[in-house]
């Protein structure tokens, strides 16, 4: 009997390792101008738009290495459609924004933060299920994203989006360490599709989950049972961000615990809810999520908007006394070692030192005695809490690493 209960915990290891990498396409296609999609194409383009038409074995990928000479910069592709919710999955027949021919831009008064219209729901037998809902709109371009103007001749230049909505949505926060969270994902439909299993091994968990789990790695369209219920506020159309705690932070300089970073994983959308637990469908996927991964109300941001200028010359830095007690790059989503451009990071000004999204901070290294401080790079703020940010680094010069130094543009 123990023989064979190794046996069926090495087989079911072997099936959930191979399906934690698998990212399974949304199983929910609809038929939309004569092809099959999981998304909701629009109607019509911007005037100017260059618009291509996804053939068989397309990819963002090799989109953005003929079309913008670099794979690399798929995201960019992604960020002009947004009704695509998972970039790994297009489908002949939608239409995607390429490019522009003629880009107007609008005047920055007339932005305004767009919203979505609210869901209506039904209730039937105590069950209350959204029937119409929408997430609110975050179109970096209509987005009223903060425009801070900067110095140095910088006025006549075009406002230009920092970043795509992933390096926000994507990326995380730090945080108290111990962060309170109102729900979690208590389950997923993947865990009683193997019956034999649930015989014989019952409720014993592991690493990944209980044994008779065949997905642990939860991504776009899976749908996900969530604690809490009517009685702790949810209500259909909501949606809820998935974070995964991670490691405590610690300050590069002063050695103090700072707090704890905490990574986001996605969103999930509440589809029914009774008084006590509700019925959620991943929207978004960033890494996937696992059963007992933690949800707060999704709050949407902007990308901000800023007008770039050169990068400070290298033969006139900042001075060592500017660089006394300015903030500093304290840790990045993935842990990274050496950072460079395009990396996000998170820094430790916030909101209470007046660091606000759209600031831009020119990157130092401090020198040896009597030399000035060396010119890194510069990033910009995407998102900000009371006392930490979340950046990106826009260009480099040198590796950046942990600790070095900013000072506001």
């Amino acid at each position: 009997m123990a023989l064979r209960i190794r046996c069926a915990l090495l087989a079911v290891a072997l099936v959930a390792t191979a399906l934690v990498a698998a990212d399974q396409p949304p199983r929910h296609l609809k038929f939309v101008n004569g092809h099959w999609t999981a998304w909701d194409p629009p109607a019509s383009f911007p005037e100017g738009a260059r618009v291509h038409i996804v053939e068989r074995g397309d990819t963002f990928w090799a989109l953005a290495a003929k079309n913008l000479g670099n794979p690399y910069l798929w995201p960019q592709l992604w960020e002009k459609n947004q009704y695509v919710l998972d970039a790994h999955w297009i489908y002949p027949g939608d239409p995607l924004v390429i490019g522009v021919d003629v880009a107007p831009v609008a005047p920055m008064e007339s932005a305004g933060l767009g919203t979505g219209e609210e869901g209506e729901t039904e209730e039937v037998a105590g069950i209350e299920t959204a029937v119409v809902s929408a997430e609110p709109a975050t179109d970096a371009a209509a987005s009223g994203a903060r425009l801070r103007t900067l110095p140095a001749g910088g006025a006549k230049s075009v406002p230009v989006p920092l970043s795509a909505e992933d390096d926000i949505y994507c990326s995380g926060f730090i945080g108290a360490a111990d962060e309170a969270f109102a729900y979690s994902i208590t389950g997923s439909e993947y865990e009683v599709l193997s019956p034999e299993l649930v015989n014989v091994a019952g409720e014993i968990e592991g690493i990944y989950g209980t044994v008779d789990t065949v997905k642990v790695q939860l991504t776009t369209g899976d749908i996900v049972y969530l604690d809490g219920g009517r009685q702790g506020g949810l209500s259909p159309g909501m949606v809820l961000t998935a974070v995964e705690p991670g490691a405590r932070i610690v300050h590069p300089h002063s050695g103090d615990t700072f707090g704890r970073q905490y990574n986001y994983r996605g969103r999930v959308r509440v589809v029914s809810v009774t008084n006590e637990a509700g019925i959620g469908e991943v929207v978004q996927s960033c890494l996937g999520m696992q059963v007992g991964t933690r949800l707060r109300p999704f709050v949407p941001e902007p990308v901000p908007l800023a007008r770039r200028t050169p990068l400070r010359a290298v033969n006139d830095p900042t001075t060592p006394e500017a660089l006394a007690g300015s903030p500093i790059i304290l840790s990045s989503p993935s842990r990274l070692v050496t950072l460079g451009q395009d990396h996000v990071v998170f820094i430790d000004k916030g909101e209470d030192d007046d660091v606000l999204p759209g600031d831009l901070f020119t990157i130092y290294r401090a020198n040896r005695e009597t030399r000035p401080p060396v010119v890194l790079g510069e990033l910009a703020v995407l998102s900000v809490q009371r006392n930490s940010a979340v950046a990106k680094i826009l260009e480099s010069r040198y590796p950046i690493f942990v600790g070095d130094r900013l000072e506001r543009k």
